[in-house]
């Protein structure tokens, strides 16, 4: 396996501004994964699916769509959006041209959840040299930066991973964190969502004892990037995530959790998981705990 590389190789990570992107659009070894998802009203809510058409119709130069619903869940589970088992992940990875000498960069044209979803899967699987696209399409295109329609393929990678298996947790380590106070959950829900007021899912509210960070509360409305650090830090030292031995993150099917587990790991936060199964599987088990108000 042979990686081309340029005269730096390093790449700013988790996050990676709009001008190093430019900077660096045409480097060999860079890929660009397009993580767009679209949100779709139903009758009973919502569903989602990839952006494919949205990509195919103008994308950053270089970069490859990838379905996360499709591709990069586990078709397996009967939950949504689940981790893929990580030699399918590896599979994938590689048909995207993604070996690990390679760096990444990832976007969608929402608030950054679906790319640091993929961003924080990449984490799992032990690949360091990735990072999410500050302000994503949004801010690309505001600053009039290229736009392409053409498609572009590379040859097969060699991705071979290194897992970190402490990056996702179970429910069976979530109901064990409801008694022990070095763990601090976070909600990246919304704070009706938290306080029980309105939900998606078999039961309202929140899992017991956990602090409320809202994915969305980490993204500047004008610009769409992340807040600048002390802000994020702000949101955060209003929980025990700062202080606590282990954070774990979750949301409704571990999307919007992966954006504040990358705003934590931004903060120099390492003990920090993503629960996977998130209130899609929390609430369906009446065994389970939940708390409102």
């Amino acid at each position: 396996m042979t990686c081309l590389k340029d005269n730096d190789p390093t790449i700013p990570t988790p996050l990676v501004e709009t001008a190093w992107l430019v900077e660096h659009l045409r480097n060999p070894d860079l890929r660009i994964l397009d993580c767009s998802v679209v949100m779709e009203a139903t009758a009973s809510g919502y569903r989602f699916m990839g952006g494919r058409n949205q990509w195919e119709e103008g994308h950053i130069p270089g970069s490859v769509f990838v379905d996360i619903i499709a591709e990069l869940s586990d078709q397996s589970q009967s939950l949504p959006m689940m981790m893929p088992p990580m030699p399918a992940f590896a599979e994938k990875m590689a048909g995207y041209g993604i070996s690990n000498c390679n760096r990444v960069v990832l976007y969608d044209r929402t608030n950054h959840a679906w790319a640091a979803r993929v961003w924080w899967m990449l984490r799992a699987a032990g690949f360091d040299t990735a990072a999410v696209l500050n302000g994503g399409w949004s801010k690309w295109t505001s600053e009039h930066n290229e736009v392409a329609l053409k498609s572009v393929t590379y040859p097969r990678g060699e991705f071979v991973p290194k897992p970190r298996p402490r990056a996702f947790a179970d429910k069976h380590e979530v109901l064990r964190a409801l008694h022990a106070k070095r763990v601090c959950l976070i909600n990246a829900l919304s704070p009706g969502e938290h306080r029980g007021e309105m939900t998606n899912f078999t039961r309202p509210g929140r899992i017991p004892g956990s602090e409320n960070v809202f994915c969305q509360a980490l993204i500047d409305p004008n610009t769409q990037a992340y807040l600048p650090a002390q802000e994020l830090r702000r949101l955060f030292a209003d929980t025990r995530a700062l202080s606590a031995e282990r954070v774990i993150s979750y949301c409704g099917a571990g999307v919007a959790a992966s954006s504040d587990a990358l705003a934590m790991t931004l903060l120099g936060l390492e003990n920090v998981a993503v629960y996977d199964g998130s209130l899609a599987e929390w609430t369906a088990d009446p065994s389970l705990p939940m708390e409102t108000g």
